[in-house]
């Protein structure tokens, strides 16, 4: 088990206790407020998970205490919970989940061995199957089916991505591609291989000028985009623009 423990967070101490210490170890950053039901069902989940992760730390913040780290990071529904690794939130989900939802997310900070995945869309979905739990190789063959148009099939693909931040983006791309193509840049519609950060200011101007629903497509693409670019360092200028065109 791990010796790290469960601490509260404020604005005052977010930047030592999270983006700093998280070059050290990841950190769970665990959004609530005392109100809100789903926050008190789901924090003992992530106490007893994180309390069996070694290595990983899960912080509080109380969002009603603590508005300008909420706005930071665009805190719009609880329970919302972000890990942070290197400075950068890496990857994050929303609402009460179940425990092995949570055992998952936890045991995706912790270091694996990186995956050799192969490059050929026939070989990959081969691969997929053989490793069904493979949130990267269903990344990637996701792409590679977007890119060639077969939505349907990468869609699917996709949807058994455990929730993976990513994999929701390009879902995303799936949904506006076939209801509202013209909103999303060209780019995005062929991402294999694609540099999307460079597309990340086109792409936050649609989402400011977009309707409601629109603009909740585009802010998913948006997350999954940065989620995957977790280690750029520009990524962390895009996420506090996104965050300011969501308000």
């Amino acid at each position: 088990m791990s010796e790290l423990t469960t601490i509260d967070v404020g604005d005052s101490d977010f930047q030592a206790a999270v983006i700093d210490a998280s070059s050290q170890h990841p950190v769970v950053v665990d959004f609530w407020a005392a109100w809100c039901g789903p926050c008190r069902a789901l924090t003992p989940v992530l106490e007893d998970v994180a309390a069996k992760t070694p290595g990983v730390v899960l912080v509080k913040l109380n969002v009603d205490a603590n508005r300008q780290t909420s706005m930071r990071f665009g805190i719009r529904g609880i329970p919302a919970v972000k890990a942070f690794r290197d400075g950068r939130v890496v990857d994050e989900f929303i609402g009460l989940q179940p425990r092995q939802f949570v055992e998952r997310f936890f045991s995706r900070l912790t270091p694996a061995v990186p995956e050799t995945l192969p490059d050929e869309v026939d070989a990959l979905r081969a691969y997929v199957q053989a490793h069904a739990d493979s949130v990267e190789a269903r990344r990637h063959l996701g792409r590679k089916l977007l890119a060639a148009g077969a939505w349907d099939e990468a869609d699917a693909v996709l949807a058994a991505g455990d929730h993976d931040a990513v994999s929701d983006g390009l879902r995303a791309r799936i949904e506006l591609l076939r209801e509202s193509p013209g909103l999303l840049p060209a780019s995005l519609a062929s991402p294999d291989g694609v540099d999307e950060l460079a597309v990340m200011p086109e792409l936050i101007a649609a989402l400011r000028s977009s309707d409601r629903m629109a603009k909740s497509k585009l802010r998913r693409v948006a997350v999954g985009m940065l989620a995957g670019a977790d280690h750029n360092p520009a990524v962390e200028a895009f996420r506090a623009q996104l965050a300011n065109a969501l308000f």
